[in-house]
């Protein structure tokens, strides 16, 4: 691709703004007839109305930072009406003058693909620019295919009767690129017809590739076609997904097993955990189907089963399974989880000086692990039972500080200040959700008011708390939290509580709602805020594999038994203010069951009455944290500190509390 200094860019624009005039297009305008302009181009576009689209968007002055993207519309008007000539021209436009504009990436791709069938060379350079020059975009990981489609078409459509080797190394090389990079993109399917047309001697390892793609696409006869082109000691484990989406339990089972006693170390250790995930899906107890594998297994994966196999295991034997592990595996990756547990185990046992001892070992090795928090905020627990001050409130204190928005953080502010129960308020003081930054670009001002949300996209580009942003104006909030929820446990340290980025991932969709239905059913209204965030991430039309509906997640039968208790005639769940009232009603009911204990009453919300109540008889703890840390169902476990964890944001955020 030619460079674009300063001059050149100068030049270009010079030129450019020289055919404008000659063509009678608008340099200068008020920016409020300039948006005027875009807005009906905009709108004309949208009722598929292109052609006077595209002379609309011709009239957006060139001094207006709308014109970019203006260039861009013309060119997909254009390309709607088939004039692909026009739409090349209008790309390449774009990227020339403005090189730095994040659409011109995309703008060079879709040049690339209109000119592939009559400038296939052209197009070819194009996308190997975008491969060189934006690696990491998706648009490279295109490009690798489409390069490969070239260089067979280039072949295809000469006289040649061999394929030259060199040529068809090249080409495997693009398609095993984007296999690599995009398992389960949208051209996937593509590369892997176009990749088996080429040629029928393709290695193992691509075979496994493109059988991969082929299953997680759905494709599973397909996948079953290829895999049997490997050989099972190398595909075993893709395999025993594949046979379990074809319903060929059997053969899962017999694969797993048979693979893990005997060919394991072929296997990537994703794809055997993968496999193995599979595999305790056939049986109705994890420990059951655990302990079997544990039995089997002699190499890799073993550690993953033996982790597994000790989280389900009794209470009275739990702990020394987990020794077993932490011995037999030093350096496996589940060894920070053995040695907390046999640090909570100790605890238990009221062993506090080895406690500490092994505590302040797990701290030293695991610095970084995602239980480093549980760990810092109970050695604080021992440092107050063996009633040294400084100690606890020095780790209360840390655990606050290092991480800010985890459980642990929450139940050392607890403890800090000595609450008596787990909530803290039931004030918040409402926020909008904002720009995440401090400056707002005036294009990212105008694009929102106009409405030009594909745009907007394109420009977050990598930026993910951006396209938050972007999803919450659309109104997709639940897409918006995922997205800034995922974004800020990237971020190792964590911003403070004032930054707006904390809003996106923890907003008050629906809090009017939630505040009425809980204030009528005696609720605290924060904490039921936290229930429909982590039961449906603020998705109305959110449904479960189990059949539960709307943001509470209430299953139906229960929805109507709540309803007819409270004189509720009729309702649907999709709806969110009747889903809101019957949760709230809900979980009332649940709270009043168990003598009023939020704990307890969140934990059956998520594994049922009957359930908390065996744990209660048959787990003996003396506190809300010792009873939290043995609740048997993981699941339950993590369902409780994720609710409380999101209390703690919400309050940490919206009321100043920390």
């Amino acid at each position: 691709m030619m460079s674009f200094d300063k001059k050149t860019i100068a030049g270009s624009i010079v030129a450019v703004l020289a055919a404008g005039i000659i063509a009678g297009c608008v340099l200068h305008q008020p920016p409020a007839k300039t948006e005027k302009i875009y807005a009906n181009a905009l709108s004309d576009m949208k009722k598929a109305d292109y052609s006077n689209a595209y002379y609309l968007f011709s009239k957006v002055s060139f001094f207006s930072p709308l014109k970019p993207v203006a260039i861009y519309h013309q060119a997909e008007c254009a390309d709607k009406l088939e004039d692909f000539d026009t739409a090349v021209k209008k790309y390449e436009m774009l990227f020339k003058i403005y090189p730095s504009n994040k659409l011109s990436t995309k703008a060079k791709y879709l040049a690339a693909q209109n000119l592939m069938k009559n400038h296939p060379e052209l197009a070819e350079k194009y996308f190997k620019e975008i491969i060189e020059k934006a690696p990491h975009s998706d648009y490279a990981i295109a490009s690798e295919y489409f390069s490969g489609v070239l260089l067979m078409r280039s072949f295809t459509e000469s006289k040649e009767k061999i394929f030259p080797r060199s040529k068809k190394i090249d080409v495997e090389n693009h398609f095993r690129h984007y296999l690599k990079k995009a398992p389960a993109g949208r051209l996937a399917m593509n590369v892997v017809d176009d990749w088996i047309s080429l040629d029928k001697a393709i290695a193992s390892d691509d075979y496994l590739l493109m059988a991969k793609s082929c299953y997680l696409l759905g494709d599973y006869k397909k996948a079953k076609s290829i895999l049997d082109k490997v050989n099972l000691k190398e595909s075993w484990a893709i395999d025993v997904q594949n046979s379990y989406a074809l319903n060929n339990i059997p053969r899962a089972k017999y694969l797993t097993e048979w693979g893990l006693m005997h060919h394991a170390q072929y296997i990537d250790n994703e794809d055997i955990e993968a496999a193995i995930d599979t595999y305790l899906k056939i049986f109705p107890s994890k420990y059951d189907g655990a302990t079997r594998l544990f039995y089997i297994a002699n190499s890799k994966g073993k550690d993953y089963i033996w982790d597994i196999k000790c989280t389900y295991t009794d209470s009275q034997y739990k702990s020394q399974c987990f020794k077993d592990l932490y011995l037999k595996y030093p350096n496996s990756r589940y060894v920070d989880d053995a040695l907390s547990q046999i640090f909570l185990e100790t605890i238990r046992k009221r062993d506090y000086q080895n406690a500490k001892k092994i505590g302040q070992d797990f701290l030293n090795k695991f610095k970084k692990s995602e239980l480093t928090p549980m760990v810092m905020y109970w050695m604080g627990r021992l440092a107050e039972k063996t009633h040294d001050y400084k100690d606890y409130m020095s780790y209360y204190k840390s655990v606050i500080a290092k991480y800010p928005d985890n459980y642990y953080a929450y139940r050392a502010y607890l403890r800090m200040n000595h609450t008596p129960g787990p909530i803290i308020t039931d004030y918040l003081k409402e926020q909008d959700v904002v720009y995440p930054y401090k400056n707002k670009p005036a294009i990212i001002k105008e694009l929102v008011a106009l409405g030009d949300f594909e745009i907007l996209e394109e420009l977050a580009g990598s930026d993910e708390f951006l396209k938050s942003w972007i999803y919450y104006q659309k109104g997709d909030y639940s897409k918006s939290v995922v997205t800034a929820r995922n974004a800020m446990d990237k971020i190792s340290v964590k911003p403070d509580k004032y930054d707006v980025r904390w809003r996106l991932v923890y907003p008050l969709h629906f809090y009017d709602d939630v505040k009425k239905f809980a204030d009528v059913a005696g609720n605290n209204p924060p904490l039921m805020l936290s229930i429909v965030r982590e039961e449906s991430y603020f998705n109305p039309s959110a449904k479960s594999f189990a059949g539960a509906v709307g943001l509470m997640q209430l299953m139906p039968a229960t929805a109507s038994e709540i309803a007819i208790k409270h004189g509720v005639k009729k309702f649907t769940l999709y709806n969110p203010q009747q889903n809101i009232m019957l949760g709230n009603y809900y979980y009332a009911f649940l709270k009043e069951y168990l003598s009023g204990l939020d704990v307890s009453s969140i934990a059956a919300y998520n594994g049922g009455i009957g359930s908390v109540n065996s744990w209660k008889k048959n787990i003996y703890y003396n506190d809300t944290d010792e009873f939290v840390e043995q609740i048997p169902y993981p699941e339950t476990k993590y369902y409780v500190k994720k609710v409380f964890r999101s209390y703690w944001n919400y309050i940490r955020i919206y009321s100043g509390n920390e």
